[in-house]
């Protein structure tokens, strides 16, 4: 059976960063040993399936180091089909991305890897609570190509404390200076259950100021050659994520670890976030679990396809895979937003509308009702 994408979740960082909401857990190395071998209990429900993209995510899976994460895809081999994947990504963070561990990547098939830059003004990066420097994450970036990795791509955070417009302009073209091929770059938003949520700093900039640099970074990285090919990514051509257009074109998946999400044969579920019950036992672990019915399903990729803003939807392609009766409802709320100037519209095709980007999340609450 061919599934399209794999991702595994490494729920360890040396410390958490202050804005972040992800499942991960600082201070708990002693639990890595233990926590590979879980993974690989995990990885036999699925044995003798075979994927098409890999994605290691976090977390900080450089935290696993060239030993551990030899020893996990090893024993993966063993059980998935992994050999031949068309495209295998690692996150790194600078700090924990040296030579070595980039020197086993690359040995190992990762021809991709996203390092979790953030920022290179060591002043923001301090208030977000970051481990790493500035000159640490140039380096990781200029190690990882002289490693012969040839897919870097690097996370760009706009509205950190303290940050100006100057700063991320610097950014941006010294990222771009050391030959990234892929930047993401996101607008900082303050969740529930962060530090930042419990105490907001005094000098975080505000939403006119993240809506402004987002016209700027865009401007600036394609006039640099980059593709705005989603909402919150800019590709060089042909640098594009694959694992993640998968996600956006509303393909199937995989996730291996606490907190990591599944999407096959019309059901959706989630492991529970727990570390200490998933390395216990990860088949015990419980997990949320939706079936999803044609429409929703429908409306969803619909979603997902218009974050795709050089591809968009193509409602025509919908409606001939899950039925032009299901379809109608849909395309009657793609012709309102299209109607009120949020959407694009040609023939049966719709792209979000250049003023509707930063708004997107009230056009995608209308395609899902």
């Amino acid at each position: 059976m061919q599934m399209p994408g794999l991702y595994i979740h490494i729920p360890f960082c040396i410390s958490k960063c202050l804005y972040c909401d992800f499942y991960s857990l600082a201070g708990k190395d002693d639990l890595i040993d233990g926590y590979v071998s879980a993974v690989v209990r995990e990885s036999e429900k699925y044995d003798g399936m075979s994927f098409r993209t890999l994605y290691v995510g976090g977390g900080t899976p450089s935290l696993l180091g060239a030993r551990r994460l030899a020893r996990l895809m090893e024993s993966l081999q063993s059980h998935l089909g992994i050999d031949r994947l068309v495209e295998a990504t690692i996150e790194a963070n600078p700090e924990s991305a040296d030579e070595d561990f980039l020197k086993a990547v690359r040995n190992m098939g990762f021809k991709r890897i996203s390092i979790g830059v953030q920022s290179l003004d060591d002043d923001e990066l301090k208030k977000a609570g970051r481990v790493h420097s500035s000159a640490q994450a140039l380096k990781a970036v200029d190690v990882a190509f002289s490693c012969g990795i040839d897919n870097v791509s690097a996370d760009v955070i706009i509205g950190l404390p303290g940050q100006t417009g100057e700063s991320l302009d610097n950014t941006l073209r010294k990222l771009i200076g050391a030959g990234l091929t892929h930047i993401s770059v996101y607008c900082l938003s303050i969740e529930e259950g962060t530090a930042f949520a419990a105490c907001p700093p005094d000098d975080l900039p505000g939403d006119e100021f993240q809506a402004l640099m987002y016209e700027s970074v865009s401007g600036i990285l394609k006039r640099s050659g980059f593709i705005h090919y989603e909402i919150s990514n800019f590709a060089l051509p042909g640098k594009e994520c694959l694992h993640n257009l998968n996600y956006w074109r509303g393909g199937e998946y995989i996730g291996l670890g606490p907190s990591a999400a599944s999407h096959m044969g019309g059901r959706r579920w989630k492991n529970a976030s727990d570390l200490m019950a998933y390395i216990d036992d990860p088949a015990a672990v419980g997990f949320d679990e939706d079936i999803v019915d044609v429409e929703t399903k429908m409306a969803e990729e619909a979603m997902l396809r218009l974050r795709l803003l050089e591809e968009g939807l193509d409602a025509g392609q919908l409606a001939r895979r899950y039925g032009f009766n299901e379809s109608k409802g849909l395309e009657e709320r793609l012709n309102n937003l299209a109607g009120q100037k949020m959407l694009m519209k040609k023939g049966k095709k719709y792209k979000l509308a250049p003023g509707s980007i930063l708004t997107s999340n009230r056009v995608f609450v209308d395609v899902i009702n």
